[in-house]
Parts: structure tokens; sequence; C-alpha cells
């Protein structure tokens, strides 16, 4: 028989990384304490709301990553955008440092995890605390919808930014929070806000009336969806920078390398979304997302290679007689 403890443990299907983060970070005050201040905020909100009697527009420019939109649709979306997509996120500020401050991470890799492993499952728990925060406000959303005037494609789309933004900004969070010292994580988490922005708005306005007169159209909603895909992935890979254990002297240094690619990342994004007419943007997007990926991969010699001879005195000799053989 299996015990409790056994019957009521996480999968193994969910990799140690992830299992060991979840553990950890449903524990943290910063999960508990937002988790039950949004709650209060969501009912203030509503109040707040129904008070003043608000009414919005729901005709144009309702899409994913219009933040703009999100603004306009009450102080519950303004409360739940602060909350799941600035509050929680930053909270990652720690999560690498524990493990580089420490040590951990030299002993994590001489595992079978590699190091998108251990981005990764920081990132999914991080991530999946503030969706499950969320969701949570769930109730709060269909209250709206049956007492106030909401409309439900409006709301689909103030749920889809949330989400997108929280990936984002947990990405770069989690990225930042591989550097030493507070002043150096606040700067990369500036810089890539920055670029996160500038480069995700250049596509989003260009697209934004192209294919459909009032609109938010297709190309527009692709261009939303890369935008979260490629800085996501930048912010992972800027994390995954900083566990290399070694470097070569022929080789830049990997983090120096994703900071450029934050730096100009706009201008790249910037050039495809002029030379396609403000259509397909998503390509630039796309391409700097792939570049953050392989930027850092590690050279590995061809399978056929064999590996040096130890440079150690006597490597090569055989072994001495054992004492009372035969000459």
């Amino acid at each position: 028989m299996r015990s409790v403890e056994a019957a009521n443990d996480l999968p193994d299907r969910f990799g140690a990384m992830l299992v060991k983060e979840l553990r950890q970070n449903m524990r943290r005050a910063s999960f508990v304490y937002p988790f039950l201040g949004i709650q209060v905020l969501a009912i203030v909100a509503l109040i707040i709301e129904f008070q003043t009697d608000s009414t919005y527009s729901y005709e144009k420019y309702t899409g994913m990553l219009n933040v703009a939109m999100l603004v306009q649709s009450g102080w519950f979306w303004i409360g739940v955008t602060l909350v799941c997509a600035v509050i929680m996120p930053l909270g990652g500020l720690v999560l690498m440092g524990q493990e580089l401050e420490e040590g951990n991470h030299e002993l994590l890799l001489l595992t079978k995890l590699n190091r998108w492993r251990v981005v990764r499952g920081k990132f999914f728990t991080l991530w999946g605390l503030c969706v499950l925060t969320f969701i949570s406000l769930l109730p709060y959303v269909i209250v709206r919808y049956n007492v106030g005037a909401i409309e439900f494609v409006r709301e689909i789309a103030c749920s889809l930014t949330v989400i997108g933004l929280s990936a984002m900004m947990c990405a770069g969070a989690i990225g930042a929070s591989s550097f030493k010292g507070l002043l150096a994580r606040i700067g990369v988490m500036i810089l890539f806000t920055g670029s996160m922005a500038l480069g995700g708005g250049i596509p989003l306005a260009a697209s934004a009336n192209v294919g459909r007169p009032d609109g938010c159209g297709v190309f527009y909603h692709i261009n939303a969806v890369a935008v979260v895909i490629c800085f996501t992935l930048l912010g992972l890979a800027l994390a995954r920078s900083r566990l290399r254990l070694v470097i070569h002297a022929y080789e830049v240094k990997p983090s120096y390398m994703v900071i450029g690619l934050l730096v100009f990342t706009p201008f790249v994004i910037g050039m495809a979304t002029a030379m396609t007419a403000g259509w397909a943007g998503f390509v630039g997007l796309i391409g700097m997302a792939l570049v953050g990926i392989y930027a850092d991969a590690t050279p590995k010699a061809p399978a056929w290679v064999k590996p040096p001879a130890p440079n150690m005195p006597g490597a090569g000799a055989p072994p001495p007689p054992m004492p009372g053989a035969a000459g």
C-alpha cells in the first residue's frame, strides 16, 4: 500500500525542478499575500465600478496585449494587471540568486537536468502561480458580465493580455535575478521592460488597422502571440546564459550576447515591420527568439572524436608487477 504522502505527491512527469520550485514557492509570502490581497482588491474594484455606473466602448481595438484597452476597462482589470502581471512576477527577482550564490546550480547540472530544464522549472512555477491567482478571479469576471455592461469578447481579450504580460514579466524577472546585486537586477529588468515595450509596441501599433477597418484583426493577434513568445524566450535565454559553468577563451560571455539582443531586438523588429508594410512584424520577433535560443549553444565535439588521453605521470606505462610474481 502506498503511503498518504506518496499518494498526494506530484507525478514524476512534472519534472524534478518544477516539483522543487512548486514546493518552495507555494509557501512563500510573495505568493500567499498577493493571492489574498487581490481578492480584497477585486471586491473593492467591483464596488467602485458599480457605484460609478461605468460603461465602456467595445467597438474598436479589442485585442490581446492592447494595454490602452486594458486600462480603459475599469478598476477591476487595472488591479488584476498590477498584481498578476507586475507584483507577483517581480517576486522572481530572487529565484536564480538562490541557485547561483550558494552554488546549487553546479550540483543541479551534474544531474540529468540541463540549463533549459532548470530555467523552465522556475518559469512554469512562477507563471503558473500567477495564472492560478488569475483563475481565482474568474467568479468576479462572471459577476461583472452578468451585472454590468460587459462584453464577453473584451473580457477574453483582457484575460489574454494579463496572461501574456505575466509570462513576459516572469521570464524577464527570472533573467534579471541571475545577476548579482540589487542595482544590477533592477537595471537588467528596466532594460528588458523597455525592450519589450518598444519591440512589442512597434508591430502591434503597425498591424492594428491591417486587414480590418475597426482594428485588431488576424495579423494583429499573430503579432501579439509572437511578442509573448519572443520576449518570454529572451528572458529565459538570459537566465540560461548565466548558468554556464565553463566559458572558452574564444567565446563572448553569453550573458553579454543576450543583453545585446535585448538592445537590438526593437531595431530588428522595426525593420521587419517596415519591410512588410506593418503586416508581418512577427517575422522579426520569431527570428530574434530563435537567435536567443541558439546564441548560447555549448560547443560539443562530434561523436566520432575520441577524448584525449589523461595528462598524468605514467598514464601510458604498464602497471608495476605484483610483489612475489615470477620474473
